[in-house]
């Protein structure tokens, strides 16, 4: 284990969390299957390895679905209200697991101490949601347009839910999807990202134990890993009726065909090229830490993080020299360290994504205003860690068409009305989170409007990133489409029934029809 490790505690966390060096990578609950091979797991802020995961081969995926799909059968018995109970008691296991883990999602994934504190929250708060959700999955009664009849709409639980998820929230994700899977009736069959494996396997032993003291079955909770193999038996499995896959648009292509072509349904959640609108009456107190979190929070590796800056040309110089300001006081560094801002990009193949894009900037005509580059030096050993850039740009440029994992924030100008800004938000082929500063009453409501923003988020006086569980999260276009945690996103976890029950003496036909014998 590195000295930065012991310093910050991670060794107590590990041990807390059940994490070994060598870790059986697949499980059913309380059971776990090794393979031969193994993922290593380095961590970003040091480069040190911390642990390794046996990969699923693909006799142990097997089990791990036969398991689950017997397990369906008789967890979809289980009343509504009790399978709130078995969340409930995962929440408050994850209170009193908050620190460690939130310190391994720092450690493993390079993201602030804060933000790693912040994740497990949110899984804290969508358990807290679905138990409280477990007592309204309703459906509704209809009229009827024949004499003695009732229609009814319900939802019954639809099966074993496949999740993919990414490296940029190891742990949130997963919950997210399995807290309202499980009080549904579903079971989940879980592949974590295969550069946070660790976090996959921390979290598995937490729930474990509540199955365990519940006496309930293998095959509610399971995880798998690997590399994109391991996530294809899941997309070509018809034993899975729904895939819930977080990651970039090519990776969203391949699994939404997939899905589609054996009939499944996939809940996708992709990518993010977010833009702030910035009027001439938005207030700088708003504005600049809503843009710089925005665009430096997580190393820029969220999807609703912060792109583009469209800045009417009235207040550009002025909201430009505010953000390039604030940009002097970032602090980067090892995001176990609170006083620093911006840890480590994941690996060294998004430096070298973050180095081309700025290459790419620069080719095309944009002007630096903040001087990216490669950290070396104490502290900085993993060569993961990269200053936060500035570029004045184009919407039309490539490279800002593209979204690029890495905190480069492009700025450009708008003139004219509200409606010339959001042609422009509106220009990528993206479509998660969207933001408009401005104390304009009809400028926030045409951002709102349906001539608006085309995102799945629109904030007004708020930044892009930092969504709350209450509402559903997602997005159109090639964001894909999905909505995950709040609002009514429970109903892609279950199948709808029109029930219709005659209670007369007759049988009468729907639209008038004459049938007689």
């Amino acid at each position: 284990m590195s000295t930065v490790a012991t310093e910050f505690g991670i060794e107590d966390a590990l041990k807390k969390l059940g994490i070994k060096e060598l870790n059986p990578g697949t499980s059913t609950g309380n059971t776990w299957f090794s393979s031969e091979n193994t993922i290593a797991s380095y961590s970003p802020v040091d480069g040190k390895l911390i642990g390794k995961v046996t990969a699923t081969s693909k006799e142990d995926y097997e089990k791990v679905m036969e398991t689950a799909t017997v397990a369906f059968k008789s967890f979809r018995a289980v009343p509504a209200p009790q399978r709130g109970e078995i969340v409930r008691q995962f929440g408050n296991k994850l209170r009193e697991l908050k620190e460690p883990l939130g310190q391994l999602v720092s450690y493993e994934m390079g993201k602030s101490l804060q933000e790693g504190y912040g994740e497990v929250q949110e899984m804290i708060d969508i358990c807290d949601f679905a138990v409280g959700l477990s007592r309204q999955l309703n459906g509704q009664t209809i009229p009827s347009e024949r004499p003695g009849h009732v229609m009814r709409e319900q939802w019954h639980s639809l099966g074993v839910v496949g999740i993919i998820s990414a490296f940029n929230f190891p742990v949130a994700v997963w919950a997210w999807n399995t807290a309202l899977a499980w009080v549904c009736g579903d079971v989940c069959v879980w592949k974590g990202s295969e550069k946070a494996p660790l976090c996959t396997v921390a979290c598995q032993n937490i729930i474990a134990g509540v199955l365990k003291d519940n006496n309930l079955p293998e095959g509610i909770s399971c995880i798998i890993n690997g590399d994109y193999k391991v996530g294809e038996m899941m997309t070509t499995d018809t034993r899975i009726p729904l895939v819930s896959a977080t990651g970039s648009t090519r990776m969203g292509r391949i699994v939404g065909a997939t899905v589609a072509e054996r009939f499944g349904k996939s809940l996708l959640e992709l990518g993010g090229n977010n833009a702030i609108i910035i009027t001439p009456t938005a207030d700088l107190k708003v504005v600049v830490p809503g843009a710089v979190f925005g665009a430096v929070g997580t190393a820029g590796q969220r999807c609703t993080s912060t792109r583009r800056l469209i800045i009417h040309e009235t207040v550009y110089d002025k909201v430009r020299d505010a953000i390039v300001g604030a940009y002097k006081q970032i602090k980067i560094g090892n995001p176990l360290d609170e006083t620093k801002h911006v840890g480590p990009l994941i690996d060294k193949d998004a430096v070298n994504a973050y180095v081309s894009a700025i290459e790419k900037a620069k080719s095309e005509g944009g002007n630096v205003l903040v001087e990216g580059g490669v950290l070396d030096g104490p502290g900085f050993e993993s060569g993961c860690y990269v200053k936060p850039a500035i570029i004045e740009a184009e919407n039309s440029y490539e490279i800002v068409q593209h979204e690029t994992f890495a905190p480069i924030l492009y700025l450009m100008k708008y003139s004219g009305e509200i409606e010339d800004a959001i042609e422009l938000q509106n220009g990528v082929v993206q479509g998660l989170s969207s933001a408009v500063m401005t104390n304009e009453l009809k400028e926030a409501e045409k951002f709102l409007s349906y001539a608006g923003s085309d995102c799945g988020i629109a904030n007004v006086n708020i930044g892009t990133s930092g969504a709350e569980i209450g509402g559903a999260f997602g997005g159109e276009k090639e964001t894909g489409g999905g909505r995950e945690s709040g609002s009514d996103a429970w109903k892609v976890y279950m199948r709808r029934q029109t029930n219709t029950v005659n209670y007369s003496d007759e049988l009468p036909l729907a639209q008038g029809i004459k049938f007689d014998l």
